[in-house]
């Protein structure tokens, strides 16, 4: 039954994201047939190359660092403590998470780039600076720490800690010897998704980095589109996918402790209103973080867009529904993208859906703590449900282009190459989300069911459904958000007659102007206030057991 489930996911997989791969890789790394593993020293050779290579990893690291660093206060303020507007508070603050990267960049561009807010006050400027890049990653991550590790913090039974201080340790004591422990693995896994998002990143740095800074994700889309050189490319990829595949299997392992080593309380009896000068010192410590580093960035991004040459206005706005301006870098309206984004978005999510609710389902098989080969199966089976968030979305997209043009699959011309896409994006989340709550369904419920002669698809119908019906609509809301601002790919994809907003706001800001950079930032407000919404609508429907993003 799991492997007829897994059916439809490899077959996805392997098609879509398998075969555009190697092929891109096969192409950059044969001449007449023969395989030219040469190429790899001729290619890490490079000092331009090794410089990104070293930047990639130094910015990745640096970035985590910096993120775990500001986060992990408000991971414990989340936890632990209770205040007015809290709900509220945490679904802002996991709005950066589901921006496109596209919008963050263009944030703090309006904040701290050329003509931005910094620069017209007091002439600082962080565009094209490694500080924009490490200050960007930490404004897109800090709810992946607030969540992975503020989860496990409420749900740790406080009483340990007091019980240490009780016999004499100082609370930094209590803390280090106790809590920290116990937490260790959460915030490893956080680490390392932080570390994954950072190292792969590409619209960050692409809008932020300039010419100067290139991570591996940005080199390989010059080495691919600007230069077309696809042995660079290809040797560029399998560095970034052996990369990853370190760090998915270094996050599987930290999640497989985090399951089995703890003993949780009810989250809702450790947090209490703040005691004491310091505690409330460290409340509006964090809020005061909050509103610099997460909502000024997109509260500047919103006044730009009203920034017109004569004062504020909605001139930028208007000038969305028209393709006629003179410094208009489409032959189309730019509104026209918010149309293309939500069809495509809402064709992505239904394949998201199909997909990673198949994958979820087949990943709820119960294995022994001891491993065996159902175990190496289904760990494996979930790392390949991973990788396209690690693997250059770029390789990817040019991979649809090179293989998936002749028959029976000749899908070039075709208006669902961008979904299928998207869609690759989407799968991850549909599955971390629907996971947790699949496997907390009675398996004794299906069983009884089978037992009266229930099909498979109606126990399915009849005992799972009711039960995930709200883990769906989250997992929708995810996959629509991500794919709303999926970048890497797409940017080949999209025709240019059909762009996404995220294609869309990245074309206006390279082009010189004020009116392309006006657009730019109505675009990504746009954008912005899209992906919010369905965050919050998300907020409001989240349960405890509903993902473990």
């Amino acid at each position: 039954m799991r492997l007829g489930l897994m059916a439809v996911p490899l077959a996805f997989f392997a098609l879509f994201f398998g075969y555009p791969v190697g092929a891109i890789v096969g192409r950059g790394l044969k001449d007449g047939g023969q395989w030219q593993l040469g190429r790899f020293g001729a290619v890490l050779g490079d000092p331009d190359i090794a410089h990104v290579l070293w930047f990639t990893f130094w910015q990745a690291a640096a970035s985590t660092a910096l993120t775990l660093l500001i986060a992990l206060p408000g991971a414990y303020v989340f936890a632990r403590f209770d205040f007015p507007g809290k709900q509220l508070l945490r679904a802002v603050v996991a709005v950066p998470f589901v921006l496109p990267t596209v919008v963050v960049g263009s944030a703090f561009l309006a904040l701290a780039g050329r003509g931005g807010l910094l620069d017209d006050l007091w002439g600082v400027r962080l565009d094209t600076s490694v500080w924009a890049i490490l200050l960007a990653h930490v404004f897109f991550n800090y709810a992946v720490v607030v969540r992975t590790v503020g989860g496990l913090w409420a749900q740790l039974d406080p009483r340990q800690e007091e019980a240490a201080r009780v016999l004499g340790a100082g609370w930094f004591t209590a803390w280090r010897r106790v809590t920290l422990p116990a937490l260790g693995p959460a915030v490893a896994a956080a680490a390392l998704m932080v570390f994954l998002f950072t190292f792969t990143s590409f619209g960050v740095v692409q809008i932020l980095g300039g010419p100067a800074f290139s991570t591996l994700e940005v080199e390989i889309y010059r080495q691919t589109a600007d230069f077309l050189d696809l042995p660079a490319a290809a040797v560029l990829t399998l560095i970034q996918f052996a990369a990853v595949l370190g760090v998915l299997a270094l996050h599987a392992w930290t999640v497989r402790r985090r399951e089995s080593a703890l003993r949780l309380v009810d989250a809702a009896r450790t947090a209490h209103r703040p005691r004491g000068r310091g505690q409330w010192a460290l409340l509006w410590g964090t809020l005061l973080v909050i509103a610099l580093l997460l909502i000024a960035p997109l509260a500047v991004l919103v006044e730009r867009s009203f920034a017109g040459p004569d004062g504020h206005s909605a001139v930028f706005y208007t000038s969305l529904g028209s393709a006629a301006n003179s410094d208009s870098t489409f032959a189309v309206a730019p509104l026209d993208a918010v149309g293309n984004s939500l069809a495509y978005g809402a064709a992505a999510t239904a394949i998201a859906l199909v997909v990673g609710g198949l994958a979820a389902a087949a990943l709820t098989v119960r294995t022994r703590p001891d491993g065996g080969a159902a175990g190496r199966l289904v760990r494996g089976f979930d790392a390949l449900l991973m990788l396209p968030l690690g693997v250059s979305a770029v390789t990817v997209g040019f991979g649809f282009l090179i293989t998936l043009d002749e028959p029976p699959l000749d899908l070039r011309a075709s208006w669902w190459l961008v979904p299928l896409a998207q869609a690759l994006v989407g799968v991850p989340f549909v599955v971390r989300t629907m996971l947790p709550v699949l496997r907390a369904v009675d398996g004794r419920l299906r069983e009884a069911a089978a037992v009266l002669g229930a099909s498979p698809w109606r126990v399915w119908r009849e005992v799972d459904l009711p039960i995930v019906r709200r883990a769906v609509l989250i997992a929708a809301g995810f996959a629509f958000a991500v794919s709303l601002g999926e970048f890497g790919a797409t940017v080949f994809l999209a025709r240019p007659d059909r762009p996404t907003l995220p294609v869309a706001v990245a074309r206006l800001l390279g082009r010189a102007g004020e009116l392309n950079y006006g657009q730019a930032m109505a675009l990504s407000t746009l954008l912005m206030v899209v992906c919010a919404g369905a965050l919050l609508a998300l907020e409001r429907a989240r349960t405890h057991h509903s993902g473990e993003f």
